[in-house]
């Protein structure tokens, strides 16, 4: 990989538009080289609402982006999340007709792509599957075939769909901002790539990654993608819920939540804090501990139904690495607090700190922009591993977990749309 590689990620979210430009450095680290981040405006729980809003955030924040890092960006890596993603659970065999030869990679591959084949709702689309272990004649708990003998192989299939309309969506905004896009990956695992570290996922760690409109849980273990689900609430419905419960405008309850809010009521006195009256009125005094209550109540909710989709996983019991949270809504204070309340487990926020040179701005460095530094990444991983000798099948089929999502979407970029 040359320093000079420029890569572009460019996450489209429901209360902000990100543009992160980096290139590998000598070192092996990600070079953050400039930014953008605008509001987003068009854009609702990940679902692209009004297409011309969303191309013109899309613009800004490119342009914000080009004047931070001197670069002229002509092409980009998109994340895409939102509640039309769904995933589903399926299992898959394969009858070997030479038993002679010793499984490879292509058998694997036959296998996998035979899942996309299988039926689902109407209007979605089947965009990544993803092996689990394997069964060879029989013997079950094989984490990679290729190279045994045998002649019936089976394996559980984590699959992920999506709406093919929303997706071709997100794809004629960023077309129509003037963008070439390279490729599409789920946030919630550019997100992982950035925060979570090999020893985590092998151990078994959830990230939660809350976000504007929805947040987006994956489970790991044994360094396998085993479940993923959207919850349709993420900070926007919080700022919501203060501006109804203290009958303000939403630009001073989005203020309150950034700089007052707490996810424990308990952790609060009665201070109060004074905001100015509308026109003239007066200043409307507010109760730290009245704001910290309303965003105790919605923490609650999404945070119980994360703790369901842990269970729903399976692998409740398993996840040594506890909970790691990232995005906008991790930096609420007391977070790690009421998650460790609610489902049990560890938690910690996850920074993208590990993946950054020295030289990268301070301010990357913040759960924020967990999903643009981990587009990036994704994309440099993906050319290095071009870049490398293509004699070296796949290791561990289906366990990339990065390589493999990074361009899920091949046959939607290639339709003429």
């Amino acid at each position: 990989m040359a320093k000079s590689e420029i890569i572009v990620g460019l996450d489209i979210g429901t209360t902000k538009i990100a543009v992160v430009v980096g290139r590998e450095d000598e070192e092996g680290k990600i070079e953050i080289l400039g930014h953008g981040t605008v509001e987003s405006v068009g854009v609702k729980r990940g679902v692209v609402a009004n297409i011309d809003q969303t191309v013109e955030s899309i613009k800004r924040a490119v342009k914000k982006a080009e004047d931070d890092s001197d670069v002229d960006i002509s092409e980009v890596h998109v994340g895409i999340a939102g509640q039309f993603i769904k995933s589903i659970q399926h299992r898959g065999s394969i009858i070997r007709t030479n038993v002679e030869d010793e499984i490879s990679t292509e058998d694997i591959r036959k296998m996998t792509e035979s899942m996309k084949n299988i039926a689902v709702d109407a209007g979605d689309e089947i965009i990544a599957v993803f092996p689990q272990e394997y069964t060879v004649d029989g013997e079950s708990g094989i984490s990679n075939p290729v190279g045994m003998a045998g002649k019936c192989i089976e394996s559980n299939f984590h699959i992920i769909t999506a709406q093919t309309t929303s997706v071709k969506n997100i794809m004629k905004c960023v077309q129509r901002a003037g963008l070439e896009l390279k490729s599409l990956a789920l946030e919630p695992i550019a997100s992982a790539e950035a925060v979570l570290s090999a020893e985590e996922k092998e151990a078994g760690v959830v990230l939660v990654d809350i976000g504007g409109g929805t947040t987006d849980v994956a489970v790991f273990h044994d360094n396998v993608l085993r479940h993923t689900a959207v919850i349709p609430f993420g900070g926007e419905i919080i700022t919501e819920d203060i501006r109804e419960g203290c009958t303000i405008i939403k630009k001073y309850a989005e203020d309150l939540k950034i700089k007052f809010g707490s996810a424990l009521a308990t952790e609060h006195k009665n201070d109060i804090v004074s905001i100015p009256g509308l026109r003239g009125r007066e200043p409307k005094e507010i109760k730290l501990k009245n704001l910290a209550s309303i965003i105790q109540a919605r923490m609650e909710e999404i945070l119980a139904q994360v703790y369901v989709q842990i269970k729903n996983s399976g692998y409740a019991k398993k996840l040594i690495a506890g909970v790691v949270i990232t995005g906008g809504g991790s930096l609420l204070n007391h977070a790690v607090q009421l998650t460790e309340f609610i489902t049990g487990m560890d938690t910690r926020i996850g920074y993208p700190n590990e993946h950054l040179s020295v030289h990268s701005d301070k301010e990357i460095h913040s759960p924020i922009y967990a999903t643009s530094v981990g587009l990036v990444k994704l994309a440099l991983d993906e050319l290095s591993d071009s870049d490398s000798s293509d004699s070296q099948d796949i290791k561990d089929s289906g366990r990339n977990i990065g390589k493999n999502i990074f361009n899920i979407f091949g046959k939607l970029l290639k339709d003429n749309i």
